[in-house]
């Protein structure tokens, strides 16, 4: 019994993977299955950016069941980063890149093949670098408060999941906007469509068309804040440092703005995040240089 307990922290990892080879699997889908009904790519596109979100939550709850059940081994780190690789690191690059040609000529860009993959591949490798180098490095000590509590120091570089976050998260809200009849659930609009009902009035379309030329740009961009010395925060130690009564209201504000809008909340939380190692240590800059013009 205990063996099949210590199985289940690689198997929810493997989880993961799946929902990656999955993603993938849809992303080609979007391209051969689409060519008698062209809002087929764009369901198929929403199913692959839904699954990446769906391997996250296997990536976060390997690392709590492993602990949990006191399974943790070596065996298990190298397969969650083996599966990290694959959904956060080559799953949204490929996502990207098939959107960004497959939309061509819609945008009317005239983009370069090669620079797409040349973009994609640099999203990939960086990430496998960061998986590497978040393997082999030892963790940094961690530093004190004023009252001598340890103080978590965070990541050094953007987390391969919120890099893929904030890739994926673009995609899907290309999507929504580009086709609004995605946002209907068994039929019946969801908040989001609603939302887009009132802003019928707003011509997405030149907006829209610089996303797929926004994303080839990207790539490159977050694959290497993956491998830079950024520092990031721990979301969830950010949250419960702050004792529960904060902890539970950002707790009921991100369920409410996830039911209400979750593709938009998704694509700025994670946006968000990948800003704030660069601007977070600007603020904290300015504010003790007043602190020391001040005294």
């Amino acid at each position: 019994m205990g063996r099949r307990i210590q199985l289940l922290p690689n198997l929810i990892t493997l989880g993961n993977a799946f929902c990656g080879l999955l993603a993938l699997a849809k992303a080609i889908d979007a391209l051969t299955l689409s060519t008698d009904d062209p809002i087929v790519f764009y369901q198929k596109m929403e199913t692959a950016c839904f699954l990446v979100f769906l391997g996250m939550i296997f990536d976060s709850l390997d690392g709590f069941v492993a602990r949990l059940v006191g399974s943790e081994s070596e065996f298990g780190a190298q397969l969650d980063s083996f599966s990290d690789a694959l959904t956060f690191g080559v799953v949204p690059a490929m996502l990207a890149k098939v959107l960004i040609e497959h939309e061509e000529p819609l945008t009317r860009a005239s983009g370069d093949a090669r620079l797409h993959f040349v973009a994609a591949a640099i999203f990939a490798l960086m990430a496998i670098l960061r998986l590497v180098r978040y393997n082999l490095e030892p963790d940094e000590p961690h530093e004190q408060d004023e009252r001598g509590r340890k103080k978590d120091k965070g990541f050094r570089g953007l987390p391969s999941p919120a890099a893929a976050g904030v890739v994926a998260a673009t995609i899907w809200l290309y999507l929504i906007l580009r086709q609004p009849e995605l946002e209907l659930l068994e039929g019946t609009p969801t908040p989001m469509q609603k939302v887009l009902g009132w802003m019928e009035t707003v011509h997405w379309g030149p907006i829209l068309d610089w996303v797929p030329t926004t994303l080839v740009a990207m790539l490159p961009i977050v694959g290497l804040l993956m491998v830079s010395n950024v520092r990031y925060v721990h979301a969830v130690s950010f949250l419960t440092g702050r004792g529960q009564f904060f902890t539970l209201v950002g707790l009921v504000f991100f369920l409410v703005m996830f039911f209400i809008a979750p593709v938009p909340f998704l694509f700025v939380f994670f946006l968000g995040f990948t800003l704030s190692g660069l601007v977070l240590p600007v603020f904290r800059r300015f504010r003790s240089r007043d602190g020391r013009v001040g005294s």
